[in-house]
């Protein structure tokens, strides 16, 4: 995943190069087919509307009739069995009706985002090519939207144009969509490697026209830092719309750390008049964690707590740590940090775990509380080295609960497909969600399996926990992906 580190990439690069080549894009818009954003209900896409949740991820680094890294999107549809590669589309722009062409470094998926954009009912997905050629603008990056049918994506689809190509490159590499003007349309929020976002508003019609557009400018630095790092949308103060975290870099001190912003939704849009500053992170998920009807903001900051040259890095622990901000009434609230060392989470803080890499929100046990899964992308597990895990924490009416019932997996664990393996980054993107139509979530794991084919692991629900029972590995090789090359399968879930 393209994944930024605490401070600008010119003085500090990831630890390893797996990690510097993967896109991180989790963007917690809990969708349900044809209704506005709901902080306390299952997130479930149903891009076919048959009322069971489908996973959608991008295989960025693939190759498409030979040109490298053009890139693809595979979409996987949820049956009373989950899902598997036998129910599927895979995408890229030589698919039929797919707005452009297939062409080396296009990265075509390499953000998206997912809502009933046009109000058919059917779930839609806006994905990002950040690599794109526009005419003779290098990297200008491309945007279309896959609309959603009774047959799922198909790949027909419009382009969204680029309202200011001179003003930037790398178009539509951020990515999150909401309500948040409250009318009941779905808005999208696009980034560049400019500071500046654009949202288009009111849904889009048949030619990828939007009802509106407005733009926004966030304190974070641009374009000698590759613009935002991720996009984040969710109702965190509970008045039915839908409000944008942005994580980015600060541009007040020298050092140019990791800095978030909390942008309010209102009846105009996202207020910045009411920017508030949180915790860093550079993945974010907003959901509701403890009931109460406000979404909860959760931010993985992966980093340790000193760089290579001794600098402490603010807000940060050994191996990674995962801040929790409580949603009010009026926004953000009281926060919670939890480390592998926090309670009985799993593990132990190790440098270079990357706690956090990954994040998502879903009620796998269906009381109403939404409970997190935790990507630890760097774990060593024995002689392993970045073979990767996942932590699952439960949520409960006074938050999560680090003391009892949390979970742990790796390839290792039983049940599970898979080996322990050198560079595997087990956890590298995750995502829960309803596939099997029961109101629990499930949970999808991707990795970095086989340097950087990647896979993904479907690990089901079973009404109270996540479960072995029933797992499944699926593969780039039995889902039309070639692996060739790099394609990263997996490594950037829709959300």
């Amino acid at each position: 995943m393209h994944k930024h580190h605490p401070r600008r990439t010119a003085r500090l690069a990831l630890a390893t190069a797996t990690a510097a080549a993967l896109t991180g894009g989790l963007l917690s818009f809990a969708a349900s087919t044809a209704t506005p954003p709901d902080s306390t209900v299952v997130p479930r896409a149903d891009f076919n509307g048959d009322g069971i949740g489908d996973v959608a991820f991008s295989a960025d680094g693939a190759y498409v009739s030979g040109k490298k890294e053009a890139g693809q999107l595979v979409v996987l549809y949820g049956t009373a069995s989950g899902v598997s590669s036998a129910k599927r589309h895979t995408i890229s722009q030589n698919t039929t009706g797919s707005p452009g062409t297939a062409e080396a470094g296009d990265r075509f998926g390499y953000d998206t985002a997912y809502a009933d954009f046009n109000g058919d009912g059917y779930d839609d997905i806006a994905v990002g090519a950040s690599g794109e050629d526009v005419g003779s603008d290098v990297d200008g990056g491309g945007l279309a939207i896959l609309w959603g049918s009774a047959s799922g994506i198909t790949g027909k689809g419009v382009t969204v144009a680029d309202p200011a190509p001179s003003a930037h490159d790398r178009w539509g590499k951020n990515l999150a969509a909401g309500d948040f003007d409250g009318d009941g349309k779905a808005d999208l929020a696009v980034g560049s490697n400019n500071a500046t976002l654009y949202v288009f508003k009111g849904g889009f019609n048949s030619s990828g026209v939007a009802g509106g557009r407005y733009t926004i400018k966030p304190p974070i630095m641009g374009s000698d830092a590759n613009g935002p790092l991720n996009l984040s949308a969710g109702d965190v103060n509970g008045d039915s719309r839908t409000d944008l975290v942005v994580d980015g870099y600060e541009y007040q001190t020298d050092y140019g750390w990791n800095q978030n912003y909390y942008i309010p939704g209102s009846s105009s849009g996202l207020a910045m008049a009411n920017i508030r500053t949180l915790k860093p992170g550079v993945i974010t998920a907003i959901g509701d964690i403890n009931g109460d009807g406000f979404g909860d903001i959760v931010s993985g900051a992966q980093w340790n707590a000193t760089t290579s040259d001794g600098t402490s890095v603010p807000d940060s622990a050994k191996g990674g740590k995962v801040w929790v901000t409580y949603g009010t009434v009026d926004g953000p609230g009281s926060v919670t940090g939890i480390t592998q060392d926090t309670g009985n989470v799993p593990g132990a803080s190790e440098t270079n775990d990357w706690f956090g890499y990954e994040l998502d929100l879903g009620d796998i046990n269906g009381d109403g509380f939404l409970d997190l899964a935790i990507g630890v992308a760097g774990e060593n597990i024995g002689s392993a080295a970045n073979t990767g895990a996942v932590t699952v924490l439960y949520g409960s009416a006074s938050g999560l609960n680090t003391s009892t019932g949390a979970q742990g997996f790796a390839q290792s664990t039983a049940g599970v497909p898979g080996d322990d393996e050198d560079d595997d980054m087990f956890g590298i993107d995750l995502k829960l969600d309803d596939v099997t139509g029961d109101g629990r979530a499930d949970l999808v794991v991707g990795s970095a399996e086989n340097d950087g084919n990647g896979g993904v692991t479907y690990l089901p629900s079973d009404g109270s926990k996540i479960t072995t029972t029933g797992s499944r590995s699926i593969a780039p090789s039995t889902s039309g992906v070639s692996t060739t090359g790099t394609p990263y399968f997996g490594a950037n879930f829709t959300d």
